[in-house]
């Protein structure tokens, strides 16, 4: 599927699971949507057929950059990580936070699973798309921690292994390459270099990232049954 220049944007559908195959052209994921061109606002609503658009951002990064309007959508804004955000948690902490990126990065997988706003918004996300069944659009900012948590959640449902899971969770490094670093070069000149090293990691997902996610929800809930009914 040609993206439009879209970034870290994805059809997650098509896999096979053990009751078929996970229906293609319904489930998109990406990271923000601000600043659209017609082509690709176009492509959004015509080609893909979105009718929902769910932005899993803060409301500071929904007020920076809001998304671009889409006509015949409906727009829902779920904001993942209040919690931690309002605890002071954030891209900019983590940049500025010595080398201690991986760490605060696992802590805010910790966050996706076991936080209020996290289980509310989730929650909210599943329930909408039992009600609507018509073609979204998920995305945070990078499209990479909070929506790629979210798809990890639609695949699992729909029976994907865990490996099927994380090939599509890694696949954002390979999607991201060009957006990351126009991101490093747009603040080459006012970051130090352990600076600039910290934001090369924080755009980036690792493998450890949903393992730790999924020991913690493990560990909290004992299955992911038990996730969907108690937590969510």
């Amino acid at each position: 599927m040609n993206d439009k220049g879209l970034v870290n944007f994805r059809d997650i559908g098509g896999i096979q699971v053990p009751t078929g195959t996970l229906k293609p052209r319904f489930f998109f994921r990406s990271g923000a949507i601000s600043g659209l061109n017609q082509v690709q606002s176009s492509f959004l609503k015509e080609a893909c057929r979105i009718r929902d658009i769910y932005d899993f951002r803060s409301t500071d990064e929904v007020q920076q950059a809001p998304d671009t309007t889409i006509s015949g959508t409906d727009y829902i804004h779920l904001d993942i990580l209040s919690d931690k955000t309002a605890n002071g948690a954030s891209l900019g902490a983590m940049i500025t936070s010595g080398n201690q990126v991986r760490q605060n990065m696992l802590k805010t997988y910790e966050s996706i699973v076991l936080s209020q706003s996290a289980q509310r918004g989730y929650r909210e996300f599943l329930l909408g798309l039992l009600q609507d069944h018509q073609p979204v659009l998920f995305h945070c900012f990078a499209g990479k921690d909070r929506t790629g948590f979210a798809a990890a959640i639609i695949l699992k449902i729909a029976g994907a292994n865990n490996q099927q899971i994380m090939a599509d969770y890694l696949l954002t490094n390979q999607l991201r390459t060009k957006a990351n670093q126009a991101l490093l070069d747009q603040f080459r000149d006012q970051m130090t270099e352990q600076q600039l090293d910290n934001l090369h990691t924080a755009l980036m997902v690792d493998a450890d990232y949903l393992t730790h996610a999924r020991d913690v929800l493990l560990n909290q809930f004992g299955t992911f049954d038990h996730y969907l009914t108690d937590g969510l």
